[in-house]
């Protein structure tokens, strides 16, 4: 009796590498596709990350950042080949799943995480609301206590009543110099 293949299909895979390696591990798993001809097996190799704002020098600046440091997204078919080209790229330190069994990611979840991953500009997360206490982490009135009398979503700015010579005075910030009290 011929013996049955096993259709695998194509899947979503997370692996492990070293934290800081993920890109060298996306870069080196990429050239081992193509020096051993897996590109039939293997077929696409993602570090996630997403744009973030994030202030430096009282600037406001938007970078790339992981998503999830650590792991490096492959897309495959597996396969005892395709697993050990995988498995033996050098600073990966396995797949994610039970024992030895790589487990898929959800087609859900990819999807959101692709989605995740090309908005092209960040939003702002302003986690405080009108009337809230905050201290000032940033900027000429860092480690003042103020409320927040007014938010601007589009702008990621937030307006702050800081007491200063006995007077509530208003003083415009970027939402990330506050902090929530």
């Amino acid at each position: 009796m011929p013996k049955q293949k096993l259709v695998q299909k194509r899947n979503w895979y997370v692996l492990h590498t070293y934290s800081g390696y993920e890109e060298s591990v996306a870069k080196n798993l990429k050239q081992r596709i193509e020096s051993l001809g897996m590109e039939d097996k293997i077929f696409n190799v993602i570090v996630p990350k997403e744009k973030k704002i994030k202030i430096k020098d009282g600037k406001r600046k938007t970078i790339e950042e992981k998503i999830y440091p650590g792991y490096v997204l492959v897309e495959m078919i597996v396969t005892d080949d395709s697993w050990y080209v995988v498995r033996n790229t050098p600073n990966v330190t396995g797949f994610i799943g039970a024992g030895t069994t790589p487990i898929p990611v959800s087609k859900k979840e990819i999807d959101s995480l692709m989605e995740r991953m090309e908005e092209k500009e960040p939003r702002y997360k302003i986690e405080v609301k009108r009337g809230d206490l905050v201290k000032i982490t940033d900027g000429p009135f860092k480690d003042f206590d103020g409320r927040v009398s007014e938010i601007d979503q589009e702008k990621g700015k937030v307006k702050v009543l800081v007491n200063m010579f006995g007077r509530d005075t208003p003083v415009e910030l970027d939402s990330l110099q506050i902090k929530k009290m």
